[in-house]
C-alpha cells in the first residue's frame, strides 16, 4: 500500500510539475504593452506554476536543451587531454600550429579562460539562488553543458555562457557576462580542428570508438561554419558567425548542408565589415517588443530566435531543428519564462545603505526626469510613496514601478552604426527559411538602436552596445574627452570597480595586472568601437555644458537605485 501511494504522489508531483497552462503571447510586430506593466510573466502562468516553469528554464538556460545540437566536444577524451601533462603529441600539434602554449592543463583552466562563472554555493538565496543542473552543484562551470549522447557524453555551450556573469565575486543570471571568450572558442576550432586526424584525436585522448564518432560528427559539421574573432574581450560575434556560416550552405529556404557550398563559400560584407556587439541583459525583454540592442527582430520569440542562431552557428540541421521546435514546445516555453522573469539585484545586494547618498539621489531623479526620461522610460521610487515615511532604507531606495515605452522604439544618438547596419543581408537570409516562417520570425534593419530600460543599470558597464563606453562618467563627458584605451578585467573584489562612476576603472585606477591580458584592451579608435554618441543630453553643440557636474554626480547617484 506505502508503495502504490509513494508512485501515486510521484506521477502527481510530475502531472502538476509539468502540465502547464500556457497562454500564447503576443509575438507579432503589433505587440504593445500597457505602460506600467510587464511581461514578466510571459505566458500568464499561476504563481506557482511560474516559479515550477522558472526553474525548469533556469535548468535548460544552463544545460543547452538542444540535444541535435551540431558541435559536441566528447566530454571524457576533452578531460584527459587537458589534464594530460605528458607530452602529448595532440597538444604538440596544436601548439605548434597556433604558435602559442594553449596556457592550461586542467578543465578548470579551460573553463577561466572561457570566461565561464563558477555555479553558486548552495546556500544562496533570492537573485543569486541559480538551481544546479541535476541537483547538486557540478564540478564544471556556468555555460559548460554536457550532455548525454548514445556514444557517450559531449560538451557544448548554453545560453549561461553569454547571458551569466559575475559582479563582485557572485554569479548572477542574466547578466551579460562580459568575459566570454565562446566566439573565439569557435573561431580556434574552425581554425585548428581540420589539422587533427580522427586516429591521432583518439589515441591522444583514449576516446572510444564511439567517442571518435562524436568527434567525427563535429569535424565535418565545421564545414559548415565560419566565424570572425572579437575585436575585443567581452563583445560577441555572433551577426557575423551566422552570416558567414549561412554562406557556406545552400542557398535555398532549409539551408541545406551542401559539401559543395561549403567548399565554395559565397562572399559576404561580414567577412570584413565589423558589427560586434555585446550580449544584452535579460532582465529587460519583459518591457520590451522589439529584440536585440539594435532592434532588429521586430517579430517572433526572441528564445527560438536565439536557438535558431546557435544552431546555425553550430552546423545543424534546419530541418531537424524545426522537428525538435515542433516536439520540444514545453522546453522552449520554460527557458523563454525564465528569461522574461529574470529579475536584475540591487545595488544594496552587494554594497551597504550608506554608499548611497538618498538626498542627492532624490535631486538626480529630476535630472533624469529632464534628461534621460523620453527615452529611457519613468522609474516610481518608494521614496516618493504616500507612507514612504514609514519604509525602511533600503524599501524606499527600491524602484517600485518601471513605465516604459508601449512598443519599443529605436532611436539615432550618434553612437557608432555598424552593428545596425550589419544586420541588412542577414535579415534578408533569415527571413527567407522556413523555419523562420514557422517561428514567426521578421527582422528589418533598423536606423539607430534600442534606448532600453536602466533597470539594474550599474550592472551593465562597459555601456552601449558595443561596450565603447567604461562608466557613467565617461559617458557624461564630451565625447572629444572620453578615453579610448582602458581594460576590460574582472569583477571580484571592490577595486575592480568605480563605485561613484559605476563602471570600470581607467586611466591611473586601472589595476596594473590587468594590462597583460592583451585581448581585454579595449580601444575606441578601432572600427566598430567608437565611442561617439549620446551627448546631446549633456552638451551643446557648442561644447558648453548643460548640466553642471554636481547634477551629474546627483544623477549616477539615482542611476545606482534603479
Amino acid at each position: 500500500m506505502k508503495n502504490i501511494i509513494t508512485l501515486f504522489l510521484t506521477v502527481f508531483f510530475i502531472t502538476q510539475t509539468t502540465a502547464y497552462d500556457w497562454s500564447e503571447p503576443d509575438w507579432s510586430v503589433n505587440a504593445s504593452i500597457k505602460p506600467g506593466t510587464h511581461r514578466g510573466n510571459i505566458y500568464s502562468l499561476p504563481e506557482d506554476q511560474l516559479e515550477m516553469a522558472k526553474k525548469q528554464g533556469y535548468i535548460h538556460a544552463l544545460q543547452w536543451p538542444v540535444e541535435i545540437t551540431g558541435l559536441m566536444i566528447p566530454y571524457e577524451p576533452l578531460r584527459f587531454f587537458m589534464e594530460d601533462k605528458k607530452s602529448n603529441p595532440l597538444r604538440f600539434l596544436l601548439e605548434q600550429v597556433a604558435k602559442a602554449q594553449l596556457g592550461y592543463y586542467s578543465m578548470d583552466g579551460m573553463y577561466d579562460w572561457l570566461g565561464l562563472n563558477k555555479y553558486p554555493e548552495e546556500n544562496e538565496t533570492g537573485v543569486f539562488q541559480i538551481p544546479f543542473p541535476h541537483d547538486y552543484r557540478p564540478d564544471y562551470r556556468m555555460g559548460a553543458s554536457i550532455l548525454e549522447t548514445p556514444q557517450g557524453k559531449g560538451m557544448t555551450f548554453s545560453c549561461a555562457t553569454c547571458h551569466s556573469g559575475t559582479f563582485m565575486g557572485k554569479s548572477v543570471m542574466g547578466l551579460t557576462n562580459k568575459r566570454s571568450r565562446a566566439n573565439e572558442f569557435f573561431w580556434l576550432a574552425k581554425k585548428y580542428i581540420p589539422f587533427v586526424g580522427e586516429k591521432m584525436f583518439q589515441n591522444s585522448t583514449k576516446a572510444t570508438d564511439d567517442e571518435r564518432e562524436i568527434f567525427k560528427r563535429t569535424k565535418d559539421r565545421l564545414k559548415y561554419i565560419n566565424t570572425r574573432k572579437p575585436q575585443v574581450l567581452g563583445l560577441d560575434t555572433s551577426s557575423a558567425h551566422v552570416a558567414l556560416s549561412l554562406s557556406r550552405r545552400a542557398k535555398d529556404d532549409v539551408a541545406t548542408l551542401d559539401p559543395k557550398a561549403a567548399k565554395r563559400p559565397r562572399p559576404h560584407r561580414l567577412e570584413h565589415f565589423v558589427a560586434d556587439s555585446k550580449p544584452m541583459p535579460w532582465w529587460n525583454l519583459k518591457y520590451k517588443t522589439k529584440w536585440l540592442s539594435d532592434g532588429s527582430i521586430i517579430s517572433g520569440n526572441p528564445i527560438l530566435m536565439n536557438i535558431l542562431w546557435n544552431e546555425i552557428g553550430r552546423g545543424t540541421d534546419l530541418v531537424e531543428l524545426e522537428k525538435w521546435m515542433k516536439n520540444n514546445e514545453t522546453k522552449v516555453k520554460e527557458l523563454t519564462t525564465a528569461v522574461f522573469a529574470n529579475e536584475p539585484p540591487h545595488w544594496l545586494d552587494f554594497f551597504p545603505e550608506s554608499s548611497i547618498d538618498i538626498v542627492a539621489a532624490k535631486r538626480g531623479e529630476t535630472v533624469f526626469n529632464n534628461t534621460c526620461m523620453k527615452c529611457h522610460g519613468v522609474y516610481q521610487k518608494g521614496w516618493s510613496a504616500a507612507n514612504a515615511d514609514e519604509l525602511s532604507f533600503a524599501e524606499k531606495v527600491k524602484t517600485t514601478k518601471v513605465l516604459y515605452h508601449k512598443k519599443t522604439p529605436i532611436k539615432n544618438v550618434g553612437t557608432d552604426p555598424n552593428r545596425y547596419l550589419g544586420t541588412d543581408e542577414l535579415a534578408e537570409s533569415l527571413n527567407s527559411f522556413k523555419i523562420s516562417k514557422y517561428m514567426g520570425l521578421n527582422m528589418e534593419l533598423q536606423k539607430g538602436y534600442v534606448p532600453s530600460p536602466l533597470v539594474g543599470i550599474f550592472l551593465r558597464y562597459p555601456y552601449m552596445h558595443n561596450n565603447s563606453i567604461p562608466n557613467l562618467c565617461a559617458l557624461m563627458e564630451h565625447p572629444s574627452k572620453r578615453p579610448t584605451r582602458w581594460v576590460q578585467g574582472p569583477s571580484e573584489v571592490e577595486e575592480d570597480y568605480d563605485d561613484n562612476c559605476l563602471g570600470y576603472p581607467t586611466g591611473d585606477k586601472i589595476p596594473r595586472r590587468w594590462w597583460r591580458e592583451r585581448d581585454a584592451i579595449f580601444d575606441a579608435r578601432k572600427e566598430g568601437l567608437r565611442n561617439t554618441g549620446h551627448d546631446e543630453m549633456f552638451w551643446n553643440e557648442d561644447g558648453s555644458a548643460k548640466i553642471s557636474e554636481a547634477q551629474k554626480a546627483d544623477l549616477r547617484e539615482y542611476l545606482k537605485t534603479l
